[in-house]
């Protein structure tokens, strides 16, 4: 059979299961797709005592549930650290970020100690600047980012009816990278060396000449733990999202938070991207002298600023979204009645993320910037107000339409509480979006009180609303409501006791970043008032914290679901997720689907068991959710934990310039990383499976059809995007220093140079696209050209950057001379880059043809190895036009 005509019988359903949701809906007055019903079906519907349950109502052997157990079974001891199943993954990210939240806290706590009085000297100003830095970095690096994705861990695989996200191994390996390097990072505080420059890092203050040392070191390289775990986490949430929904889940039918998270990891694909650059031309620049943000050599400070805030103002919806799709799964199930206007609030999500793109330079009026680009971007900040002001009405009028409200509860008293501090604070950001008033209030304590309106009503608040109304779905018991409720009322209390007096501060002139005032009129009594609301604050996460110590307890049983909620997460559930994946006809199964939770327990949908003998989950289609495979996961494994601690070892040890051991420890992660992925791809002679009512599914699918090669598309995305903020780099730098672009011909290379160069490019592409055709034979021979063919095209690949850089060293241009040259060697550099990735894969390629790993069925590997590699040569080919056509154009 062809693997059209697999893929075509993948995605019949099975007629079993179509008879009985057809049966149902009859029973409600229409049916689905418009079909009859046939004469049996009618006939079988009326039988007395018939409750339209699934064919073979019988319960599976007690063998079947034993061998599912088994193969999700956690390892014991020290092993369980090899655990990558999303449960415990998830968990410990949590838990890891929640730390990072409190750490962040004390450390609010000392800062605001020192501002409670005028003229305090509790804390040296090098050390307010260091404890300033930290709290607004761990705050908005090593908690917003990572909470979000972590809640998304947990609970994402269980909300869409599947067995774990497709690539385990990778949110475990972010997960450890994170910890470990935040962990170190945040360290740096006690050995003198933390950064010191402000959470923003602004040029020139953070550059070599202002900022010897390491201590602006640390936050840029610390922060590329942050980067990898946001970009892993952004693969693994397209992809899991897209193609692991329970089969019958539409898009349509998709929970509020999942669109919300999808949202979100298309905002961390395009804005990280941004920092991403921002952080590495800073490190350069710091490391080799090169000129990216030094006037005097035609850099630009402010560069700096637009890639920060490109990054930077999508971050607050990065954080917000997630919690108002939290929010919408809330309200819904306190109030028994389904979301209002979901069309409407999933537009409003697509369309708060658009948006936000084109908010950057809300952060830099102050700056000079054009007039007619200072209009703009105030009408986009304002405009960003209706799709968020679309979702508190759809909240307020699904409140509204509950026939009777339930008793006020924990998470709905702490999303109360988000409506009024995060309304406030969107006010408050319609006020400073309009110019005029944010030249006076800029650099104001009136902005730091709008940024923590914003931050802690758009995420706190719905975060301690999901951990109190979540932690059955996790705990074998609930949290308390007593306790609950007074830290909420203290966590209330305390915001706006602690915030709202810095408007008033703001107004009156108090500047911010600095580390005491003077005793001006109002200002002590003020930020008295604002010391105190801040350990109100604490207090009510201290309770928070000694509620979780009292009654959080994680078992194979959770507490179930205690709120009558309509989503899959609240079906029964073990390590393994739901017994059965079942077919969901509706966006709230459990209301829509009386029953459901029984027979999923009993077995009696798809995958009741572990037909394979290993971990499981069905790959459904994009769109409509029929399932067209069954993806074998993997079980536990040191590589991933490896993998991480190189990583770690790697930016840490360069962070302090130890370059050899660092190398050791890049290898080290690299090879861990290459293990992991050997054995990624099944056998493809392994047998359909049937994963229950007769379905049979393959156990793998090439090209388009493969979870990997759409993981593939969306690391192309990523690197697209880092280069594109490249080319915006190289423009921006020479639209405000012409000057020092070439204005004749004489000190480019010759044309000969960028000629060979792209024809050594598109000749490995060529002989990639020849492995392609030939790869369909299966003969041994072909292999071994294959082999030949493919290492060849790597050679031509290297050849390319050899004459590239070769080219450019004929000219008297340096990187260190101007921003011109640093603009064209990092482009140069960037491209090496790529070619030493790509090369990677091609020769781990070519180790898989070696092994036999690799033929026409069995193609996984190539296919992703070929996408990366047209994509490094179209990028070789825009860099090879920008360096050596735009100047020409100018000359």
């Amino acid at each position: 059979m062809d693997r059209r005509s697999a893929a075509h019988q993948a995605r019949q359903p099975h007629a079993g299961v179509h008879a009985l949701l057809r049966r149902r809906a009859a029973r409600a007055g229409h049916v689905p797709g418009g079909a009859a019903l046939t004469k049996a079906e009618a006939l079988d519907s009326a039988r007395p005592g018939n409750d339209g349950e699934l064919p073979n109502p019988l319960p599976r052997p007690a063998e079947e549930l034993e061998r599912l157990e088994q193969a999700w079974r956690y390892p014991p001891g020290i092993r369980v650290l090899t655990e990558v199943n999303n449960n415990i993954i998830g968990v410990l990210y949590i838990g890891t970020a929640f730390l990072f939240f409190l750490l962040a806290g004390v450390l609010a706590l000392l800062m605001r100690t020192q501002l409670a009085v005028p003229e305090n000297h509790l804390l040296a100003p090098e050390t307010y600047n260091q404890v300033f830095t930290m709290h607004g970095t761990v705050m908005m690096f090593l908690f917003a980012v990572p909470m979000v994705e972590a809640v998304g861990v947990l609970l994402l695989p269980n909300m869409l009816g599947a067995r774990d996200l497709p690539f385990p191994r990778l949110s475990a390996y972010a997960y450890w990278a994170y910890a470990v390097g935040g962990l170190v990072f945040f360290g740096s505080l006690f050995w003198g060396v933390a950064p010191r420059g402000g959470w923003f890092m602004y040029p020139p203050l953070t550059s070599y000449e202002f900022s010897p040392g390491d201590n602006a070191d640390f936050w840029l390289l610390g922060i590329g733990f942050i980067e990898i775990s946001a970009i892993a986490g952004a693969i693994e949430i397209v992809v899991g999202v897209l193609r692991t929904r329970a089969p019958g889940m539409t898009l349509a039918r998709m929970p509020i938070y999942a669109w919300s998270m999808l949202v979100v990891a298309g905002l961390i694909i395009f804005a990280f991207p941004a920092v991403i650059l921002a952080t590495l031309l800073l490190e350069v620049e710091r490391s080799f002298q090169w000129p990216f943000f030094i006037a005097a050599k035609g850099g630009d400070p402010l560069l700096w600023q637009h890639l920060f805030w490109f990054f930077g103002h999508p971050e607050v919806y990065i954080i917000f979204l997630p919690a108002a799709g939290m929010v919408s799964m809330i309200i819904p199930a306190m109030t028994g009645r389904p979301l209002v206007g979901y069309r409407l609030v999933v537009l409003a999500l697509v369309g708060t993320g658009f948006l936000s793109f084109g908010l950057w330079v809300h952060h830099m009026f102050t700056t000079g910037i054009p007039q007619l680009s200072v209009s703009f971007f105030s009408a986009a900040s304002m405009a960003v107000a209706v799709p968020s002001g679309i979702q508190v009405f759809a909240w307020i009028a699904t409140v509204a339409a509950a026939r009777r409200m339930r008793p006020l509860k924990t998470p709905m008293l702490f999303v109360l509480g988000f409506f009024f501090i995060f309304v406030l604070g969107g006010l408050t950001g319609v006020m400073v979006a309009v110019v005029p008033f944010d030249w006076q209030a800029h650099d104001t304590y009136f902005i730091v009180a709008h940024l923590h309106y914003v931050l802690i009503g758009g995420m706190v608040f719905p975060l301690f609303a999901a951990l109190y109304f979540w932690a059955p779905y996790v705990s074998r018991k609930p949290l308390s409501e007593r306790i609950g409720k007074w830290a909420f009322w203290l966590m209330f209390i305390g915001v706006n006791l602690t915030f709202f007096p810095m408007h008033l501060t703001g107004l009156a002139g108090m500047p911010r970043r600095v580390y005491t005032y003077a005793d001006h009129p109002g200002w002590g009594a003020l930020n008295l008032l604002s010391t105190g609301g801040a350990y109100l604050i604490a207090a009510g996460v201290l309770l928070v914290v000694i509620d979780m110590a009292l009654h959080f307890r994680i078992s194979g049983r959770n507490a179930g679901n205690v709120w009558n909620a309509g989503t899959l997460e609240w079906l029964p559930n073990g390590n393994y997720a739901s017994r059965s994946i079942p077919r969901v006809t509706g966006r709230e199964p459990l209301w829509e689907q009386p029953g459901l939770p029984r027979e999923v327990e009993q077995g009696r949908w798809y995958l009741p068991g572990a037909p394979t003998g290993r971990r499981e989950t069905v790959v459904t289609s994009p769109i409509e959710a029929e399932p067209q495979y069954l993806l074998l996961m993997p079980g536990p494994g040191w590589s991933p934990l490896v993998s991480a601690l190189g990583t770690a070892g790697f930016f840490l040890l360069l962070t302090v310039k130890m370059v050899l051991p660092a190398l050791l420890f890049g290898v080290v992660a690299i090879v861990a990383l290459l293990k992991w992925l050997w054995a990624s791809d099944p056998e493809p002679d392994h047998p359909r499976v049937d994963i229950g009512g007769g379905v049979l599914l393959p156990v793998q699918m090439t090209g388009p059809s493969s979870h990997s090669w759409w993981a593939m598309v969306v690391l192309v995305i990523v690197s697209a995007s880092i280069f594109g903020s490249m080319v915006f780099s190289y423009l921006f730098l020479w639209t405000v220093s012409p000057d020092v672009w070439p204005t004749s011909t004489a000190v480019l290379p010759g044309w000969v140079w960028p000629a060979i160069s792209a024809s050594l490019l598109l000749a490995s592409a060529m002989l990639v696209r020849w492995c392609n055709r030939r790869l369909l034979r299966a003969e041994s021979s072909t292999q071994r050209s294959l082999q030949a063919v493919l290492g060849a095209a790597v050679l031509l690949l290297f050849a390319s950057v050899v004459v590239e850089v070769a080219g450019h060293l004929s000219t008297p241009v340096s990187p260190t001379q101007s921003a011109y040259g640093a603009a064209v060697y990092m482009v140069g550099a960037l491209q090496a880059f790529f070619v030493a990735v790509v090369a990677c894969m091609g020769l781990y390629t070519i180790a898989r043809s070696a092994c036999g790993m690799l033929s026409a069925r069995r193609r996984q590997t190539f296919d992703n190895t070929r996408l990366f590699w047209y994509y490094a040569v179209a990028q070789g080919l825009a860099g090879l036009a920008l360096v050596h056509g735009f100047p020409r154009l100018l000359a």
